[in-house]
């Protein structure tokens, strides 16, 4: 649970030092033998707050920071102090480009002449933390889930996409078809129809000079003409 920003504040020094120093509110952590490290006592603040928020599984979309600590019932305390103040004071221009061991000075000097306890910043470091961790795993649920619905969405539409495809190709083949029984039907017709136009035109050969009987074509010729009261080309 330890994060970086812990680090300003929690050090890890002998505890000879940290007397020596007289900085009474800057609650060093010795590393000696037998006494917990910096991380160890995060450690322990952490687990002593109470636990994550909960927040309703229908989160639109990311909403800002401070509307996730008031969902989280995350307030400031009275005395103003908070991790989100700690921040905007190591930003100060007076103090923002100092070594940091004198930035964490300067803040822990100011927590003592307020009268605060660096635990009740870091404590609402971890709370403010896990809001911010939970609305994330909130936030992530809820785009899994839509995922999930758009995919199955997806899903049905292609499947019903495919059925419709299937349908009209089934139509555009029953039109295929259609066509070529129809084609088939003429050309056997036209077939049978040729083979009587021979048959006649070979009948009507033996009485006229020009057959007037079309073989073949759709086109009927013209019928021989009548000169003198008779047809033309008729054979006497």
């Amino acid at each position: 649970m330890a994060k970086k920003w812990y680090e300003l504040f929690v050090s890890v020094e002998p505890a000879s030092q940290s007397a020596a120093s007289g900085e009474g509110n800057t609650e060093a952590v010795s590393s000696a033998e037998g006494t917990p490290s910096a991380a160890q006592t995060v450690a322990e603040i952490a687990s002593s707050i109470a636990a994550e928020p909960t927040f309703d599984g229908s989160a639109q979309g990311p909403v800002s920071f401070e509307e996730i600590y008031q969902a989280a019932d995350i307030s400031a305390p009275s005395h103003g102090y908070t991790i989100t103040k700690i921040a905007e004071m190591l930003q100060s221009e007076h103090i923002r480009n100092l070594p940091s061991e004198v930035k964490r000075s300067s803040i822990l000097l100011a927590l003592e002449a307020a009268g605060v306890k660096l635990k009740e910043v870091i404590e609402d470091a971890v709370r403010r933390d896990r809001a911010l961790d939970t609305y994330e795993r909130v936030l992530q649920k809820a785009v899994e889930e839509l995922e999930a619905a758009k995919k199955e969405e997806t899903r049905q539409i292609e499947s019903e996409l495919e059925r419709i495809m299937a349908e009209h190709r089934t139509r555009l083949q029953a039109n295929n078809d259609a066509l070529a029984r129809e084609k088939e039907r003429f050309f056997s017709w036209r077939m049978q129809k040729q083979q009587e136009e021979k048959k006649i035109a070979d009948a009507v050969a033996h009485f006229v000079s020009e057959n007037p009987i079309s073989v073949g074509g759709s086109a009927a010729s013209a019928p021989a003409k009548l000169a003198g009261g008779q047809n033309a080309g008729v054979k006497e």
